[in-house]
């Protein structure tokens, strides 16, 4: 709009302080008649006046009027409407009563005076000029100080929390002129007021006739009930987020206080009872007074936090009365309360915290109480309202449901542990030829991993480790039921290899048990993953024979601290539908080599050449097989491994040779009185008694005597006097001897059946090139040997 058409300006109190000469010639006043008078009693006259005066009406242009910046003042601008001629007829709709100066200045006057809107007009060097008397409830102004804000700086007349960030939104909006619409921002406490507030603030710019910057308008909301609300069910959306990721009850209720403190309390105690936490059944409410409380997690700066203890509860405090009858309370902490004098733990804590407001609310799930938690609030943040109270009881329903879970979980997991640990050896067997030195680390979670020494005919000793997948009961029987099939196989006198074949047999057996289950039996569901690694020692020749499946290669330190290649082929998995064969390494140990097996958690750190803990076993011979565990239970205590860890470390011993005969045999009839004649010569050596020499010869000579007429050179002789007995009798055939049950008139036939009869149990044990029949019986000498 042209300057030229400005007609007149008008102050605040609606009086005329500049008339110019378009105004003089539409109303026939001068700027001296018009100036310092009123706009209402210039309309008046102008009305009233005479017959002359009221014919120029029609000549009156429609008149506009716009607030303007004078310094720290508002005025008005008088315009005559664009596109009007002096002089021309006026349409009759451009004169009505909102476009008098003096009825718009009434408006906004109520505006100003009784919207629930607060506004704050600002210069463009950000000084008040007005301000709205009212705002929702907001405190605009600092309190007293409304009279003395026009013309105060912005940071002084406003009572946000952070008034400069403010500011410098403003100078933002009054240079660039686009809005800033819908800020959230903190408004300061009013005394009287128990909490803050929350305001959307909104700014414009204010510009001239011209377009230039003449100030910025700030418009402010109240919208703390929906910021609460919002931050209310944000809160209550990290509880849930956070809280019952592990199952432990402790655990869970150290989530729980990580997740309230600060986020809506300074301190929180939380307190379970004690059958919770050990996983058994909670009570039924109402609880007996005596009934035990641990705290299970305490969060806030008070400095030193109070300890874990079991307590009961004092009567006749909010605490017990929420436990009798599961209804929160809201509490106004007030220096001697009756209350806090029979809980003087809870008084040290409140006055050590600073507390001033109180939220107590149960833990319980289905009329079962599980225990109690204190959300305290310091000067720090607004005391609790009814509203809190809701949100208490919602984060408590959240934690009581995590805690339950992880009590049946805790409950099963105990019950598991407990048959893991009677499956498992208590004490590994002592073996001759093989110091052992078992490391189990736990897992809290639980695990089913196990390990085993066997020892095998022929003084040969099975060293195993297995594991299966999973936790809780299932895992810990389908590991008893493994482990009991390889002791059962083991007696077969099978290979390595054949022993894991034989192995995976019986847990395929195991996976289609499962898989007949009803489909409402959660173990149908379950899969069975188990792993296994398998090593013979022989002391006689020294060798070692492995076959894994699942497990990591073993590791093998020499005597003199340095590693052996063993490159053992890994097998397929236990319960594999391919049938395929599980690859079997045989190795040269010398005597004191050092073998550690251990389960997958092990492989990257132990096992693997390249593992951080690997040179933990380059050690001589001389340094203890326990020391070397000890050291390694260190190590791995402080790399934290995840998943149940067992470590098996084995060191191999030789049969000394005096406690062993070697004896080759021609093919011919002549090999039975051979190797009866060297075996009675080795027993007299030997020192044993007439009756086991006269029934070790009879073994001898039917085995040798079988191998002759059955069997295919070249044939061996081997007697071992260690723990037991036994006799050896090695062919190139691989057929095998059977037991037959002779008739009465049969001449042959009862032989193996004699054998049987005598010995203490014998076998046959297959190689790549042929067999080898054996028989065990005691020593039968005076001094056994070791």
């Amino acid at each position: 709009m042209p300057n030229d058409d400005v007609l007149a300006l008008v102050d605040e109190g609606g009086r005329v302080i500049e008339w110019r000469r378009p105004a003089e010639e539409l109303f026939g006043w001068s700027a001296e008649q018009a100036v310092g008078r009123s706009v209402t009693a210039l309309l008046r006259e102008l009305a009233t006046d005479g017959e002359q005066r009221r014919e120029r009406l029609p000549d009156l242009s429609a008149v506009q009027v716009k607030p303007v910046l004078r310094g720290a003042s508002v005025l008005w601008q008088v315009h005559a409407a664009e596109g009007t001629a002096r002089g021309q007829e006026t349409p009759e709709h451009k004169v009505s009563g909102w476009d008098v100066p003096g009825q718009d200045l009434s408006i906004l006057e109520a505006v100003f005076a009784h919207s629930p809107v607060g506004m704050l007009v600002l210069d463009e060097r950000l000084r008040v000029v007005r301000t709205s008397s009212t705002a929702g409830g907001l405190r605009v102004t600092p309190a007293g100080q409304a009279e003395h804000l026009p013309g105060a700086y912005f940071t002084e007349a406003c009572a946000f929390e952070d008034a400069e960030e403010e500011a410098v939104v403003a100078g933002r909006v009054l240079g660039s002129g686009k809005p800033e619409v819908n800020r959230t921002v903190r408004v300061l406490r009013a005394p009287g007021r128990p909490r803050s507030r929350t305001a959307s603030v909104s700014y414009f710019r204010l510009a001239d006739s011209h377009g230039d910057a003449i100030g910025v308008v700030a418009y402010m909301v109240d919208v703390t009930e929906r910021e609460s609300a919002q931050q209310r069910l944000a809160f209550l959306e990290a509880v849930r987020s956070r809280v019952g990721h592990r199952l432990n009850v402790m655990h869970v209720c150290q989530e729980l206080v990580e997740a309230v403190v600060p986020a809506f309390a300074d301190v929180v105690d939380v307190e379970v009872i004690e059958d919770v936490v050990r996983g058994e059944d909670p009570p039924p409410t109402p609880v007996r007074p005596d009934l035990p409380l641990r705290r299970a997690a305490f969060r806030g700066g008070i400095g030193s936090h109070p300890a874990a203890v079991v307590r009961a509860l004092p009567a006749g405090t909010p605490f017990s009365h929420v436990l009798s009858d599961l209804r929160p309370r809201l509490v106004s902490l007030e220096k001697n309360s009756s209350w806090q004098a029979a809980d003087p733990e809870r008084a040290d804590i409140i006055e050590r915290s600073g507390a001033r407001s109180l939220i107590v609310a149960p833990l319980a799930m289905h009329g079962q109480t599980l225990g109690v938690v204190s959300f305290y609030r310091g000067r720090q943040q607004d005391p609790f309202e009814q509203d809190d109270i809701t949100v208490a009881c919602a984060v408590c329903g959240h934690a009581a449901l995590c805690i339950n879970n992880a009590r049946l979980f805790m409950r099963e997991w105990m019950i598991a542990s407990t048959v893991q640990r009677r499956l498992l050896p208590q004490h590994p067997a002592a073996q001759a030829t093989v110091e052992v030195a078992p490391l189990r680390h736990a897992d809290p979670q639980g695990g089913s991993a196990w390990f085993d020494t066997i020892a095998l005919p022929c003084a040969r000793t099975a060293l195993i480790v297995g594991n299966v997948a999973g936790q809780g009961i299932a895992a810990a029987v389908t590991m008893g039921l493994l482990r009991t099939a390889l002791h059962t196989l083991a007696a077969l006198d099978l290979e390595a290899d054949e022993l894991l074949a034989r192995l995976s047999d019986t847990a395929a057996r195991l996976v289609a048990a499962r898989a007949s289950l009803p489909p409402t039996d959660p173990l149908s569901r379950e899969p069975l993953i188990a792993g296994c690694i398998i090593a013979i020692h022989d002391p006689v020749d020294l060798t070692c024979t492995i076959a894994r499946s699942g497990l990591p290669e073993p590791a093998v330190i020499l005597p003199d601290g340095t590693p052996a290649d063993l490159s053992v082929p890994p097998g397929p998995p236990l319960a594999a539908a391919d049938n395929a064969p599980f690859p079997a390494t045989t190795v040269s140990i010398p005597e004191g080599t050092t073998l550690a097996m251990g389960t997958a958690t092990l492989a990257d750190q132990l096992l693997a050449p390249s593992g951080p803990l690997r040179p933990l076993l380059y050690r001589t011979p001389a340094t203890p097989l326990p020391d070397i565990r000890d050291t390694l239970a260190g190590a791995l205590s402080r790399n934290h491994p995840t998943g149940e860890t067992l470590l098996l470390l084995a060191r191999t011993k030789a049969l000394p040779a005096d406690q062993v005969l070697t004896c080759d045999l021609p093919a011919g009839p002549e090999a039975a009185p051979i190797a009866r004649a060297a075996t009675r010569r080795q027993l007299d050596a030997w020192k044993v008694d007439e009756e086991t020499a006269f029934t070790t010869e009879l073994i001898v000579s039917e085995f040798v005597g079988n191998a002759v007429r059955h069997g295919t050179p070249p044939l061996r002789l081997r007697l071992l006097h260690h723990q037991k007995l036994t006799c050896e009798v090695t062919d190139a055939a691989a057929s095998a001897p059977q037991v037959k049950h002779a008739r009465t008139i049969d001449e042959t036939g009862r032989g193996l059946h004699i054998v049987a009869t005598l010995a203490d149990q014998w076998g046959t044990r297959y190689q790549p090139q042929g067999k080898t029949v054996w028989a065990e019986q005691p020593t039968g000498a005076s001094t056994a040997p070791p």
